[in-house]
């Protein structure tokens, strides 16, 4: 992706369901546990890189030792930091459970306070919690305002705090409903302490503390004693995947980790259904239970064109689809003279899009060839055979990554010229005033790299035409469940289309798209209505596109420049399976994103920085 978008975090829990020493016979070494979490979290490093953290219980520590052990780290090279921090800590006496966690800073924020798994600790291990998560809440000030209803006072208003709580709060009701149980019984405390540790209900906690949940979340957590969980929303936003044996049981936000790690089938890792939680007891037993009813599936479409791994042969296949849905509309941009043109794309994301594109080239030359031989019949010479056949796909690495540059150059100016330099150019392939060059990118968000660097670079090669491809959708609408993408004013779209309607003189609309979008934000979250589609609504997409190749051409740009977007049909058609596209549809799978995005139109009209949730 030539803009770079975040995503925030992914999760890695283990529980092992041998004794430590069958390790050790089979394999050879104490850490097995510690190398595995190790490899998930480090195969999971492109989805989080500002911070990691690994929690670990000891199931049946003696009284009075250590049983929760916690590193965490924002360093530069915060995974290898946690571990080699762990390691002296176990001192050779690995845990039964593990939580490994990466994030981003979300919005900026990179305090090691925030860095996960965060915990809640006591004396009864049953009310001690370790939680982890993949998610972003629209409504957190709800769940907080909650807390202060029932009389606690948190010490931080922040989502990962405030779930932390949220949660505790209805583990402490549980025990407290199993101590009064068994007290009335008339056990001791020391004999109820194991009963409520077999007994306790991790589902009905979590019922009852994420009745209140709107978002995306992937919500992972140890309990004292050794029961785990992973919690998946109800309309499946965000991903899971899991996977036991006789020996272990895994969860991890993306199916090819488990894959690689534990050497297993892709049909041997399963995906956790929407609404549904993986509970783990503390006695090794696993089972699925249902924690909120599954709504309509909404999984995250941009999981599958960037963020993901592309070593998930579903995401791989899905991938190169959407590159090949592409081939017509590059060709008509292109007048369909192959022989004229240079294929190539933005590393290194893109490349899979890549393959799929030049696939349906090919498929759509030899159709052609196939014709223009039928045409000739008998008549047909060797020459004309050779010369048909001689047509392919020019295919080349034009654009190429740079390393990153560090600069102590602050001036704006100064600055947008090194920003110009992020990626190079490979010289003397295309025919200056000739070819065409088409350049695929797995999206396009704000348009800056492009602008800045990119198509300023592929100029120098004097084209007759530039034509950038984006194999999404033209993102219009904020992101509130996990994604980095919350202010209208980044998204090129958008300000195309503000852009067109003053030019098509309808700039009231934008006046009254606002008063009416602050009287929307005084409705309950269940009816309000995206009232920013209204602002796209009179245009087509290839208005909009054709709007926003004339915002990135600068002066300077001689080649003539056109902007090609994937539909919002082709994306289904590549990802079926994945049909959460409100970031290019504005329709929102929870209520609390109605909210998001017309708040985001109000803070930019009145010009306020910061999410709107």
């Amino acid at each position: 992706m030539s803009d770079s978008i975040k995503h925030e975090c992914g999760i890695a829990l283990m529980r092992l369901l041998r004794p430590a020493g069958y390790y050790i016979d089979k394999y050879g070494s104490w850490d097995y546990s510690l190398r595995k979490m190790y490899l998930m979290m480090e195969k999971q490093h492109n989805r989080g890189q500002d911070g990691a953290g690994l929690a670990g219980i000891r199931i049946g520590a003696k009284p009075g030792t250590r049983y929760i052990h916690r590193q965490r780290s924002n360093s530069a090279n915060p995974i290898k930091d946690v571990f080699s921090r762990i390691y002296p800590e176990i001192k050779e006496d690995p845990c039964d459970v593990w939580l490994g966690h990466l994030r981003y800073g979300t919005y900026g924020n990179y305090n090691i306070d925030v860095v996960h798994p965060v915990t809640r600790e006591n004396n009864w291990r049953s009310r001690s919690l370790v939680m982890a998560g993949n998610f972003n809440l629209t409504n957190i000030e709800v769940i907080f305002n909650h807390l202060l209803e029932i009389g606690q006072n948190p010490v931080d208003f922040s989502d990962t705090i405030t779930i932390l709580e949220n949660v505790g709060h209805f583990l402490d009701q549980e025990v407290e409903r199993l101590y009064r149980l068994h007290k009335e019984q008339g056990l001791t405390k020391r004999e109820i302490s194991p009963i409520i540790e077999q007994e306790l209900d991790v589902a009905g906690v979590l019922r009852s503390a994420a009745k209140r949940w709107d978002g995306g979340y992937v919500m992972a957590g140890m309990l004292g004693h050794g029961d785990a969980f992973v919690l998946r929303d109800p309309a499946g936003i965000r991903p899971a995947f899991w996977y036991a044996d006789d020996e272990v049981v895994v969860a991890a936000s993306e199916r090819p980790v488990i894959q690689t790690v534990f050497d297993i089938r892709t049909d041997k890792v399963n995906e956790l259904d929407p609404g549904k939680a993986l509970i783990i007891k503390a006695s090794g037993e696993h089972s699925l239970q249902e924690v909120l009813p599954a709504t309509t599936p909404a999984k995250c479409s941009f999981e599958r064109i960037y963020f993901s791994r592309g070593t998930d042969k579903h995401i791989y296949r899905e991938r190169k689809k959407l590159g090949e849905t592409l081939t017509e509309p590059v060709l008509a941009a292109v007048n369909h003279d192959v022989r004229n043109t240079v294929f190539s794309y933005i590393p290194n994301t893109a490349e899979s899009a890549f393959y799929g594109l030049i696939e349906g080239v090919d498929k759509w030359l030899n159709n052609r060839k196939r014709q223009s031989i039928l045409k000739k019949g008998d008549a047909i010479t060797v020459a004309d055979f050779e010369r048909i056949m001689d047509v392919r796909p020019r295919i080349e690495k034009i654009a190429v990554k740079d390393i990153k540059l560090r600069t102590f150059i602050t001036e704006d100016r100064s600055r947008d010229d090194l920003v110009a330099h992020v990626y190079d150019v490979t010289y003397g392939i295309i025919r200056r005033g000739k070819d065409s060059l088409v350049v695929i990118d797995d999206s396009i968000v704000r348009g800056t790299t492009l602008k800045e660097s990119i198509i300023r670079i592929l100029d120098r090669l004097d084209p007759a035409k530039i034509v950038i491809v984006s194999s999404s959708p033209q993102i219009r609408y904020p992101d509130c469940y996990g994604i980095d993408m919350s202010r209208l004013g980044d998204f090129i779209a958008f300000r195309a289309a503000l852009e067109l309607l003053k030019l098509t003189g309808r700039e009231q609309l934008i006046t009254d798209v606002y008063g009416r979008a602050k009287e929307e934000l005084k409705k309950p979250d269940a009816e309000m209505v995206n009232l920013v589609q209204e602002i796209y609504a009179p245009f087509t997409d290839q208005e909009i596109s054709n709007q926003i190749a004339v915002m990135l051409k600068t002066s300077e740009i001689k080649a003539d420049l056109e902007i090609v977007f994937q539909s919002v049909e082709g994306l289904h058609k590549a990802c079926p399976g994945h049909t959460g596209d409100w970031y290019f549809t504005g329709n929102y799978p929870t209520p609390g994103g109605n909210r998001v995005v017309n708040r985001a139109f109000v803070n930019y009209i009145e010009g306020r920085g910061g999410r709107a949730y």
